[in-house]
Parts: structure tokens; C-alpha cells; sequence
């Protein structure tokens, strides 16, 4: 099996949580999606998954975690961050290095707030610490757009909203499969998932993080808006802060060397 990947069911809480696992390394790295979640979960993508973030398996045990299965209504990114710590437990895993991609970083944020010894290095990736007007705009009218049932108008906003419009041009001619593929049968973990983007506020709290820190954006990021990784890394103490000026919120996907970046950055040796 590819770099003996693996999906897994572990308990978070009173619920479960599905993730994957992969890799040969002796530390561990835990890796937060996006709101994507709450539409799919990781079940069955471990194989994908593992090929894609295949450069990080060698130095670590990958682990990459959706939300539990069972969400409350009002679900906040900050029990969110709780219940991945009781995974993380739950799985022994006593210290991980952490990237937290869009609502993932989100969740990352309050993981490494609350829960410090949990959390060695961390990258926020593509992520805001507060509401603002575009990340606001974008995950409302998907919102809207999922209480109507419009599946389709859904993941067409959301690739014109995340991609660049060379990458868009290049894979336009999948559009009308956009809506032919994935449905959810409910789309209510996915509101409730997107309510907990767009009230989300650690921001007044960034300083409580400690452990070194690597935040990235995209110069054009129209969901979490252009700004909000540089916000960020202002009221991380000690943060770097990298920013892909022609890209936008798929940037984690676009940029060749982001893989890369992120792996030299969690296995530095520090100063």
C-alpha cells in the first residue's frame, strides 16, 4: 500500500471522527482541510491523499482529520479545535507539527491556543482569524446557496471563488460535471460547518500562540480575503509570514513549491 496508507475511525468526544494515515516517519503531522469537509469527508481517500502530500511521509506519521461525524448545531471552530484534541489523544499522539488549510488553519488557530503542548510547529495556510467582508460575502452566498439544494452553483462559486483564472481556464471544460458528482444527501453538515467560518474570531487571541509559526495567504484570495494572513501574522509573535502575490485561496493546490515551503519550514532546525 502507498507509503502504508490507511483511513481510521477514532472517537472525538461523543461522536467520531474520520481520518487518514500515512507515512514512515517518527514525528507526527496533522493536517486540518477546509470546509470541502462538509461536503466529503477523508473516508475512502486515503490512497489520493497520500500520493498528494507524498513529500512529507518519509520525516512523519500523517494524519489528516475531518470533523466528527455527529455535528451539534452552532458548532464552533473552537470546539472543533476541543474535539481534535481529543482525537489526537485518543490516537496517542502526545505533540504534532500542525497545517491548518482555510477552516482547517481556523481550527489549528484555537488548537494551538488552548491547547499549546499539543501543537510544535504550525501553518496557517489560506485561513483568517476574524470575520471580514469577503470571507463573509463568499461563505454567505454559499450558504445560500446550499439551503436552496443548488449543489451545482455551489461548486462552480467555489472554483471561480478559490482558483486563479489561468488554472480556470485550463480546467473549464469540467464545469458541467461540477453538479453530476458528490452530492451530499444532507447538506446541513455542511451549514453547519460554514456558520462556524464566518463567526469565527480567534483574533484577539493569536498572541496566546507561542510555537513557531509559518503563515501563508494568496495575494487574490477572494474567501479568506487578500489581507487576512498578513493580519494575522502581525499578532503572531515571532510568526513568518510568506504570500503568493498572483495567487489566490487555491494556492495551497497552484503553487508548485507550497508542499515544499511547508516542509522546510517544519523541518527547520531551529535557532
Amino acid at each position: 500500500m502507498f507509503y502504508h496508507a490507511k483511513d481510521g475511525i477514532v472517537r472525538a468526544g461523543n461522536s467520531e471522527m474520520d481520518y487518514i494515515t500515512f507515512g514512515n516517519g517518527n514525528k507526527h503531522l496533522v493536517m486540518l482541510p477546509g470546509l470541502g469537509d462538509g461536503l466529503t469527508t477523508v473516508k475512502g481517500k486515503a490512497l489520493i491523499l497520500a500520493m498528494t502530500y507524498r513529500m512529507y511521509a518519509k520525516e512523519y506519521t500523517v494524519s489528516i482529520f475531518s470533523r466528527k461525524a455527529d455535528l451539534p448545531d452552532s458548532y464552533s471552530t473552537r470546539e472543533m479545535a476541543r474535539d481534535q484534541a481529543m482525537a489526537m489523544a485518543a490516537l496517542g499522539i502526545e505533540q504534532a507539527d500542525v497545517i491548518g488549510i482555510s477552516q482547517g488553519g481556523m481550527i489549528a488557530q484555537y488548537l494551538a491556543i488552548d491547547y499549546p503542548a499539543l501543537v510544535g510547529r504550525l501553518i496557517l495556510a489560506v485561513t483568517a482569524s476574524r470575520p471580514n467582508e469577503t470571507l463573509q460575502d463568499a461563505v454567505g452566498n454559499w450558504i445560500r446557496m446550499a439551503e436552496q439544494g443548488n449543489y451545482k452553483a455551489l461548486m462552480i462559486d467555489t472554483a471561480k471563488k478559490t482558483y486563479s483564472d489561468r488554472f480556470l481556464q485550463k480546467y473549464r471544460f469540467l464545469y458541467p460535471l461540477l453538479g453530476c458528482a458528490g452530492r451530499p444527501k444532507s447538506f446541513r453538515r455542511f451549514l453547519i460547518q460554514a456558520a462556524s467560518c464566518i463567526c469565527h474570531d480567534a483574533y484577539p487571541e493569536l498572541h496566546k500562540i507561542l510555537c513557531p509559526t509559518l503563515v501563508i495567504g494568496g495575494g487574490m484570495d477572494k474567501i479568506a480575503g487578500p489581507a487576512a494572513a498578513s493580519e494575522s501574522a502581525e499578532k503572531i509573535q515571532g510568526s513568518e509570514l510568506f504570500i503568493y502575490k498572483d495567487l489566490g485561496h487555491g494556492t495551497y493546490e497552484e503553487a508548485k513549491d507550497f508542499n515544499r515551503r511547508c516542509l522546510d519550514f517544519l523541518t527547520a532546525i531551529s535557532s
